[in-house]
C-alpha cells in the first residue's frame, strides 16, 4: 500500500521493505512485491557477493540505498570488507532516503547515518566506517569515466528500459564489461531479449535465473578469464 508521508508517497511492500516513486521516470524505485527481496536475490546473491571475503560493487542507479544496505548488511554481518561505488544523477530527497531506510536492514550502520548526513552534496559524496567505503558520485553515468577492471560486481539497477533506455543499449552494456574484473558479475533485474543480447555482445556469459517475488526471471552475466 501506499501512505502520505512528509518524505511523499512510500511505498510498503510484502515482506516489511519500503520504496517510493520516482517523480521523473513515473515509476518506483524498487519493487513493489518486495524492495529488500529484490536487493537480495537479484544483486547481492546474484552477484556473489554474500560469498567473498572482500567485494567492490559498482551501481548503476543509487535509488533509494536499498540495494547499498542490502550489501552493507551483508558484509557487516559476515565482518568483511566492502568497497561501493554508484552513480546517480537525480538524487532523491535526503528524507525519502530516510523514511525509506526507517527501522530496515543497516539502517542504524554508521556509514548509513554519515551518508544521510552528507547527502546533497554537489558532485560527490565519500564516507568510510567499519572496514566499509562508500562513494557516491552525481552525474550522469553515461558520461562518467567509469573504473576499469576494478568491480567484482555491478549492479545494473536503472529504471526500466522502457523508461530510461539508454542505461540498457549495447554500447554502455560494453562500458560495464569493461568496469569489472575477470570472473567479476553483472546483475539486473530485467530479463528482457534485448537486454541479454547487448550483454553477451560485450563478451559476457550471460544466464537467466528465477527471478524475485513477483518476476519470472532475472538475469546474471559474467565476465570471463
Amino acid at each position: 500500500m501506499e501512505r502520505s508521508s512528509p518524505a511523499g508517497d512510500i511505498i510498503e511492500t510484502p515482506d516489511g521493505s519500503r520504496t517510493a516513486m520516482s517523480a521523473r521516470f513515473g515509476e518506483a524505485y524498487g519493487s513493489r512485491h518486495g524492495a529488500a527481496a529484490q536487493a537480495r536475490h537479484v544483486f547481492v546473491e546474484g552477484t556473489n557477493t554474500h560469498l567473498k571475503d572482500a567485494s567492490r560493487v559498482l551501481e548503476v542507479g543509487f535509488g533509494l540505498g536499498v540495494n547499498f544496505r542490502a550489501t552493507l548488511a551483508d558484509a557487516a554481518a559476515r565482518g568483511v570488507p566492502l568497497r561501493y561505488l554508484a552513480y546517480e544523477f537525480d538524487p532523491a530527497p535526503t528524507e525519502v532516503l530516510r523514511a525509506v531506510a526507517e527501522g530496515g536492514e543497516a539502517s542504524d550502520h554508521p556509514v548509513w547515518a554519515a551518508l544521510l548526513e552528507g547527502w546533497g552534496a554537489p558532485s560527490r559524496l565519500h564516507v568510510e566506517a567499519e572496514n566499509v567505503t562508500l562513494t557516491v558520485r552525481f552525474e550522469n553515468v553515461l558520461t562518467a569515466t567509469l573504473p576499469q577492471g576494478w568491480a567484482t560486481a555491478v549492479y545494473l539497477d536503472g529504471f526500466s528500459p522502457a523508461h530510461n533506455p539508454d542505461v540498457w543499449t549495447p554500447e554502455f552494456a560494453e562500458r560495464l564489461a569493461g568496469a569489472l574484473t575477470p570472473g567479476g558479475v553483472l546483475a539486473t533485474y530485467s530479463a528482457a531479449g534485448h537486454v541479454r543480447r547487448a550483454l553477451a555482445a560485450a563478451g559476457l556469459r550471460v544466464e537467466r535465473r528465477p527471478g524475485p517475488p513477483g518476476k519470472r526471471e532475472c538475469m546474471r552475466a559474467e565476465r570471463e578469464g
